[in-house]
């Protein structure tokens, strides 16, 4: 499976492009904008997009999907229940950044969570709740390759001053799902260089005991 990153919204997000080449299939993680021309070069390739996958709530993640949701119906938005709070107050979130936005409140089409089950072509991805950046935070895995939205960065940790940020929360969230994983699971964070899970065990200041 090929994975393609596009850098889009005010924040610069790492919006991922999942494709597979058997089933032609492809999934996206976090629209931060920008969504027109994923969907046009997939459509050029021959590329069907499966469904939107968020990691989490934050403006700066789903920025390009109320616009989504207005052309493209047929294509479903998935995200944890508990960060439907942040889509409600995203201009409020925006203007705490000094930003604006025309981007307008939309409800995703699924709440999921761990049980859910998906697939891009044959490949299961595995869901993992990952709460303490944000309390609905969730992480995916597949083919050996782990999108954790804004939980874990290279070297370094998500944030957890928002109002349902909790430090403590995110760091166990960290040991106990992500670090499980294998040492060669390739980490692709919401922001930043891709990483490992074996360099953040070995080389994460926040992560040692």
């Amino acid at each position: 499976m090929d994975v393609e990153v596009r850098l889009t919204g005010p924040l610069d997000v790492n919006t991922y492009i999942l494709k597979d080449n058997i089933s032609k299939e492809a999934v996206i993680i976090d629209v931060g904008g920008d969504f027109e021309l994923i969907k046009q070069a997939l459509d050029k390739d021959g590329y069907k997009i499966k469904f939107i996958l968020n990691t989490h709530g934050h403006f700066d993640h789903v920025l390009g999907e109320s616009e989504l949701k207005k052309n493209y119906s047929d294509i479903p938005i998935y995200m944890h229940k508990n960060d439907m709070p942040h889509l409600k107050k995203l201009k409020e979130e925006m203007n705490y950044f000094n930003l604006d936005s025309d981007s307008e409140i939309f409800t995703p089409d699924e709440f999921i969570d761990e049980d859910t089950q998906l697939y891009i072509g044959n490949n299961k991805i595995e869901i993992f709740h990952t709460p303490g950046h944000s309390a609905g935070s969730l992480s995916y895995y597949t083919d050996g390759k782990l999108f954790c939205g804004d939980a874990l960065f290279f070297s370094s940790i998500g944030r957890t001053d928002f109002y349902d940020g909790d430090y403590n929360t995110l760091i166990t969230s960290i040991k106990t799902k992500i670090l499980n994983l294998p040492d060669d699971t390739q980490v692709y964070p919401g922001h930043g260089p891709t990483t490992t899970v074996k360099h953040e065990k070995l080389s994460n200041p926040y992560l040692k005991d």
